[in-house]
């Protein structure tokens, strides 16, 4: 009676580890976007949070306001773009502005988000994405130009 060896060759498990290679490095490379994703939409809800203060003191005739007026907190994710993330006009125009950076994904650190107000009271947010690393425009939060 003859015995046989079961077992596997050399060949099929280097060609498990090289499939297993293959799916970790996808799984990598989609866990970063999402990431540098989540980093993005984080920053701007961060920022957006803001626009009722802002009303508030425009509703008041307040035009000039300092980030601890506003109750602003950097956090580990965003700085001011240029001292208050807030600079508005009498007319009521405007915006609140940041730009990641910290411990921000180096493929969206360097962009500035932008929430800007109409005379009229309307909001709009705009990302300027050419100081990012690798922005791919899946990044851009819902709602953004």
């Amino acid at each position: 009676m003859r015995h046989y060896n079961k077992g596997f060759t050399l060949i099929e498990l280097l060609i498990v580890i090289a499939i297993v290679a293959i799916l970790a490095t996808i799984a990598t490379l989609l866990y970063q976007d999402y990431v540098a994703q989540s980093q993005v939409e984080r920053a701007y809800i961060e920022l957006a949070t803001y626009k009722s203060a802002v009303e508030e003191h425009l509703s008041r005739g307040r035009h000039v306001m300092s980030n601890s007026e506003l109750g602003y907190a950097p956090s580990n994710l965003t700085a001011a773009a240029s001292g208050d993330i807030a600079n508005f006009l009498l007319d009521g125009s405007g915006s609140l502005e940041v730009t990641l950076g910290g411990n921000a994904s180096p493929l969206v650190s360097g962009t500035h988000i932008s929430i800007s107000r109409s005379t009229n009271g309307i909001w709009n947010c705009d990302i300027d994405e050419s100081g990012a690393g690798a922005w791919k425009d899946v990044y851009m939060p819902s709602g953004c130009l």
